[in-house]
């Protein structure tokens, strides 16, 4: 039975797509390199905020200024990360309806923890018990280091947890987990790209993610 959801944070809970686009577009604009759509940006994301930036800055981590674009960006999102981002439609019913269930939630997200723990602390901050983003010195997603810590904050067991994300590389901390995956289709990949990903449960509304968890 599961008791314990774990959750990705952008392109799962929040559509922070354009708060991303603008900052990575502030720091872009500040060295004078070029600027990125909406769907570049989309594509760029999912494997943390470093790889973001090695996907946006021009020659990537070989550009000798490329650690103090990171820093700069890094502290430039921290502080503008909730100027467009929401909650995707049906997450916070979504989280309403699994805390008068009883179950556990959890953020593990591959966004710097400081962000990730200002935006916990705003929009979820009721249902969420653990939160854990980016740290130094500590393996991103996929590794399954941040799903285990979670767990243990909760005291939950992966047999009984679920993992829901929105890409490939949530797929594959799922995988690398040893917990079922959720995928949503309204985040950061396209259902067509989800649906190429074996074993994984594909959901297109949270109302289905309910009616999911109790079968499962």
């Amino acid at each position: 039975m599961i008791d314990t959801v774990i959750f990705d944070l952008d392109g799962t809970l929040l559509n922070t797509l354009e708060d991303l686009r603008d900052s990575v577009n502030a720091i872009m604009q500040r060295y004078g390199w070029e600027t990125y759509s909406l769907q570049q940006i989309r594509s760029f994301v999912g494997n943390g905020i470093r790889v973001l930036m090695e996907r946006a800055v021009p020659q990537g981590a070989d550009n000798a200024l490329f650690d103090q674009a990171f820093a700069a960006f890094r502290a430039y999102y921290t502080e503008h990360c909730r100027i467009k981002t929401k909650p995707y439609d049906g997450v916070l019913e979504l989280m309403q309806c699994l805390a008068e269930k009883g179950i556990r939630m959890a953020i593990v997200s591959n966004k710097n923890d400081g962000a990730v723990q200002e935006l916990k602390n705003i929009y979820f901050s009721k249902y969420v018990a653990a939160a854990i983003g980016d740290r130094d010195g500590a393996r991103r997603k996929p590794a399954p280091d941040s799903v285990y810590a979670a767990l243990e904050e909760m005291g939950s067991r992966k047999e009984n947890a679920v993992y829901i994300g929105d890409s490939e590389v949530d797929y594959q901390t799922a995988v690398n987990s040893g917990l079922p995956c959720i995928l949503v289709s309204w985040g950061f990949r396209d259902r067509e790209v989800l649906s190429r990903l074996a074993g994984a449960y594909i959901v297109d509304s949270c109302d289905e993610i309910t009616q999911l968890l109790e079968s499962l």
